[in-house]
């Protein structure tokens, strides 16, 4: 793969255009499994009718594992958004109805995304007291069954040039209740530091999906702690301070 054909860096990947191929080319010693994981999670998902990249290939370069899959051609929201500041209301309403879609889904071979926190909440370096907590709120959510994409945000919807949305990245994709994946949406938007799109994004999603925003906000603590696994350093102790259950009692 050219240098120059490099579309993004991720730790662990490079991401390449060939063509009318996007090609996610793993490290040497990435977990085999979970890049397994990834493409079988994508493969489930174009089995609904969202417009998702499709996956052509997962293979070996030079050692390497690979994904292979469609490129789609477009803007980003993220770029949208930055691009057209006035548009930003606009962006945010297409963004939301998208995320809404999406959870009007079912995909019943994904995990369950309640399995995979309490097993993320079980690694996260809290202390036992927390953990417990965490676990206790956790199990006592409503299991639903929705289709969450697990890392929702503007950098992952790509709009072409006749208007049509395409969300990418499903490594993360679960069945589950649909108040996490949005309380993990709101909080990728306070990592970015863009705290006021995000509480703009959260009073909108609930607005238009009649959800209390209460009932969300008992989801973040949650979120942020299984997110804390594999955090990057900076990261962390932002996280540490939303996991305070008690806050959102």
């Amino acid at each position: 793969m050219k240098k120059e054909n490099i579309v993004a860096e991720r730790p662990g990947k490079q991401i390449f255009r060939d063509g009318d191929k996007l090609v996610k080319l793993f490290d040497r010693g990435y977990s085999k499994a979970d890049i397994l994981n990834e493409a079988l999670n994508q493969a489930r998902v174009e089995e609904t009718d969202l417009n998702i990249p499709k996956i052509q290939a997962v293979s070996t370069v030079d050692g390497k594992w690979s994904i292979t899959m469609d490129y789609i051609e477009g803007t980003t929201l993220e770029q949208l958004m930055e691009q057209n500041p006035g548009k930003t209301d606009e962006y945010l309403d297409l963004f939301v109805d998208v995320q809404m879609n999406i959870h009007s889904k079912r995909v019943p071979m994904l995990n369950f995304l309640t399995e995979k926190m309490n097993r993320k909440i079980s690694a996260a370096e809290l202390d036992a007291t927390t953990r417990y907590d965490l676990h206790t709120r956790l199990n006592g959510m409503k299991r639903h069954f929705k289709l969450c994409h697990g890392d929702y945000n503007p950098s992952n919807v790509i709009i072409t040039k006749d208007g049509t949305p395409y969300v990418i990245d499903w490594a993360h994709a679960t069945q589950g209740n649909a108040a996490a994946d949005v309380a993990r949406t709101y909080l990728l938007f306070y990592l970015q530091g863009k705290n006021e799109l995000g509480d703009k994004y959260l009073k909108l999603f609930c607005k238009k999906s009649d959800t209390a925003i209460q009932y969300v906000q008992k989801w973040i603590p949650i979120v942020a702690a299984s997110r804390l696994v594999k955090a990057p350093d900076e990261e962390k102790e932002f996280l540490k301070r939303w996991i305070d259950v008690v806050e959102y009692e």
